[in-house]
């Protein structure tokens, strides 16, 4: 690190640049972003290896949440994620805890009709195919309260709530980079505002 600092500094300063350009960008339709500072965003290089085998000090990525309240906060937002063979840029809600999943899961419940048209609008399905469904993300039976014949099931047996779009190696140096990400984040607001609303 000590050999390469002057490097990671450089390159620290225009991810912070770029963030702060989104940050700009992203208030512009979700005013809960607007006030964010990119310290407010933007994570530490330092890995925690506490319970992990690969003790490896930092990460090889650079990575912003941009969220109302913050990085720390519980409130759904958006994330990029910044490294060569693996960018993305995204968000919703990842792995809420029991008293705002079961808020959530009610919502969709009572409010399926208005659930489904955010996942349907065309914005959405240009930039995301729908949720990440991976095994850890779901359920293998409806959790308790709901029946498996319920016409969102599908939906309430998530325990996870988020949509990532890829982006390819050459698009994380185009000038296009912060219309990229912000499309992608500006087709994910009416989602947010859900999960949000939902646990409030």
């Amino acid at each position: 690190m000590d050999a390469n600092r002057d490097a990671y500094l450089a390159a620290k300063e225009d991810f912070e640049n770029l963030v702060a350009q989104v940050i700009e960008k992203t208030g512009h339709f979700d005013t809960d972003i607007k006030e964010l500072e990119p310290k407010n965003c933007t994570f530490r290089l330092n890995r925690d290896v506490r319970f992990s085998k690969d003790k490896s000090p930092y990460k090889n990525n650079f990575g912003a949440s941009f969220s109302r309240g913050g990085k720390k906060s519980v409130a759904a937002g958006y994330y990029f994620h910044c490294q060569p063979g693996n960018a993305f840029a995204g968000g919703g809600l990842w792995m809420p805890m029991p008293p705002e999943l079961k808020k959530i899961r009610q919502e969709i419940d009572y409010n399926f009709a208005d659930f489904s048209s955010i996942l349907k609008n065309k914005k959405f399905k240009a930039q995301y195919d729908g949720f990440e469904k991976s095994s850890e993300y779901v359920l293998s039976r409806p959790p308790k309260g709901y029946e498996a014949d319920n016409p969102a099931i599908e939906f309430i047996k998530l325990k996870s709530f988020v949509s990532m779009k890829k982006i390819p190696d050459a698009q994380l140096t185009a000038q296009t980079l912060v219309k990229e990400i912000t499309t992608a984040f500006e087709a994910l607001t009416p989602m947010i505002k859900f999960l949000n609303q939902a646990m409030e």
